[in-house]
């Protein structure tokens, strides 16, 4: 017996119906009806956030209109928490539920809904009892007019693609629904059939993507050896600009550019997306870290380790493209060299570590705010450089014999499928020691828990490579601010930690409206025959009041690297160079 709620779990059954007679405002009507029911009290609940985005989104602020009814008859809801509304069931078997849902927030994460289609983010829609997240339940969609396909990793109900099921709520959550006019395709790797869901239009070649997708998946599964998945599907929406993905078991959702499927380094991004979140259903969605899972859909679920969970794979999906052979040796290392700058030239790099990006992320990546880049980095940034520096030692150590890979196939094994749990984060520590053959408390010590510099060049001189900065030899001045962006106004976005704006006293939301007495430039704001050590006068408006404030101009700090293969690497160094790059 459940001593909380008193009730004996596994008779229940439940089932939604999803309506949208109000689609063109953006509504779904949810239906939900529980039967099975022996307890005197229920409480509904809704998750507050969704897994793989580590943020508390408060869902329940988009459901109106909520009821409670059996047999016919009104009962009282009451809610007792954000997320949580308690009803009284005593000598009820079957409640009915019906609330609406406002779905109109685009990203890959929230649902959004309007005359053309339905997209379902499952954790923002379906409600469930609470003590029942192992309970199966059944989703029936009655379509809007015109809708003819649902595109979702939930297995049919007796062949009906508008009728679904989940066997428990950790699979419903996440199982996203893409419903509307989607164009499908497929292909296959494998035993593991792919669809591909394309809506919203576009100029792709549906037979380039799926022979694309489908190198990029063969090469994903030698990584771990085996895929888990009998069928797996990609929801892809197509907008005017448009990026970002989200992992899931069974399935991904991806945005992506309608008409850049024909550039080719839009294409190359895209492909490194699909490579990042279909990587995802083994490295996070399997092999996790212990407090990914089980889920506390009410709170916070804290991990010092997304630096793995999402930094890894941020390196392997670049990793993965160029073992495609798709592209050139040389686009692998400029994407690294690129990953490089953008950490380098994040003064918050010098402020937080790997570990505590990955513990604050529920308060700080994904709330920024204009001081950010002073004070964070990304752990998916830092978590790929950190992946190629082990990638590289592990390589190095070993003489090519061992790699990444042997880790992450490894740990999915042990933990995943033998021991059935998370990894904690000295477990992963071990096994990354295990194929390196070195102690790593030093390592750790300094790039992961620490923000020591990190001298790149130690490692890519395992592969024969090195890094330059192009703007080593400059002496360019610099203000230090970054600017709102598609404005002609000089309007300050960011003051960099360290720069002349930030030490003489420039703010964000300053508008900038004349240097020396000349109008300021959104393209140049302090004009090009400046030079570090000059002092200028910046006429500008704050709060509507115009100020001059003097400033000494600084040096610029910002790097933009390179990394090139050297000629005359050494056949140690080539052999680490061909195992790093599958080159041929």
């Amino acid at each position: 017996m459940n001593t909380t709620t008193g009730y004996a779990a596994n008779n229940e059954q439940i089932k939604y119906t999803l309506t949208f007679p109000e689609a063109q405002a953006h509504y779904v009507d949810v239906e939900m009806t529980i039967s099975g029911l022996a307890q005197k009290t229920l409480d509904l609940k809704m998750p507050v956030w969704a897994p793989g985005s580590y943020l508390v989104r408060e869902f329940t602020r988009n459901i109106e209109s909520l009821s409670v009814s059996a047999a016919g008859k009104a009962l009282p809801a009451v809610k007792t928490r954000k997320n949580i509304w308690h009803i009284d069931v005593a000598g009820k078997s079957t409640v009915t539920v019906k609330y609406r849902v406002y779905a109109f927030e685009v990203s890959v994460r929230t649902s959004f809904i309007d005359a053309e289609h339905a997209f379902l983010s499952s954790p923002d829609i379906f409600i469930y009892p609470d003590g029942m997240l192992k309970t199966p339940s059944t989703v029936h969609i009655v379509p809007y007019k015109g809708w003819t396909t649902v595109s979702t990793s939930l297995e049919k109900v007796n062949g009906d693609s508008f009728t679904r099921t989940a066997p428990n709520y950790d699979i419903l959550f996440d199982s996203p629904l893409e419903v509307g006019t989607q164009d499908v395709f497929g292909f296959k790797v494998g035993d593991t059939d792919y669809e591909v869901a394309m809506s919203g239009g576009g100029n792709y070649n549906k037979e380039r993507v799926k022979k694309d997708f489908t190198r990029i998946v063969e090469q994903e599964v030698a990584v771990f050896g085996e895929n888990p998945n009998r069928h797996y599907t990609f929801i892809i929406h197509n907008y005017l600009k448009g990026g970002g993905g989200l992992e899931h078991l069974s399935s991904t959702t991806l945005g992506a550019t309608r008409d850049g499927y024909t550039h080719e380094g839009t294409y190359q991004s895209f492909l490194s997306l699909a490579a990042h979140e279909h990587f995802h259903l083994w490295n996070v969605k399997r092999l996790r870290p212990i407090a990914l899972g089980p889920f506390d859909y009410d709170n916070e679920n804290y991990t010092t380790n997304l630096w793995i969970a999402e930094g890894f794979t941020a390196y392997y999906q670049d990793v993965i493209v160029r073992r495609t052979q798709l592209y050139a040796p040389q686009n692998y290392l400029d994407l690294m060299a690129r990953q490089i700058t953008l950490l380098d030239n994040q003064p918050g790099a010098k402020v937080q570590s790997a570990a505590m990006a990955s513990y604050d992320a529920w308060i700080k990546s994904y709330r920024p705010n204009e001081n950010s880049a002073n004070t964070t980095i990304s752990y998916y940034t830092k978590g790929a450089v950190i992946a190629m520096m082990l990638d590289l030692e592990i390589i190095n150590n070993t003489k090519g014999k061992n790699s990444l890979d042997d880790v992450m196939r490894y740990m999915y094994n042990e933990y995943y499928k033998v021991k059935k749990r998370g990894y904690t984060d000295a477990e992963f520590k071990l096994a990354l020691e295990k194929f390196a053959g070195k102690n790593l408390d030093e390592f750790y010590a300094k790039y992961i828990n620490d923000v020591t510099d990190i001298d790149y060049n130690s490692y890519l001189a395992y592969a024969g490579c090195k890094l330059t900065d192009d703007l080593a030899g400059s002496n360019t001045a610099a203000l230090g601010i970054t600017m709102i962006p598609n404005t002609r106004r000089v309007i300050v976005a960011t003051v960099l930690r360290g720069t002349a704006a930030w030490d003489d006293g420039i703010n964000v939301n300053d508008e900038i409206i004349a240097i020396d007495g000349k109008p300021a430039d959104s393209k140049e704001p302090i004009g090009g025959d400046k030079k570090p050590g000059d002092k200028i006068l910046v006429k500008l408006i704050r709060d509507g009041l115009e100020k001059e404030i003097p400033v000494t101009l600084k040096r610029s700090t910002t790097v933009k690297y390179k990394i090139e293969q050297l000629a005359n690497a050494t056949p140690q160094q080539l052999v680490v160079r061909k195992k790093w790059m599958t080159l041929q």
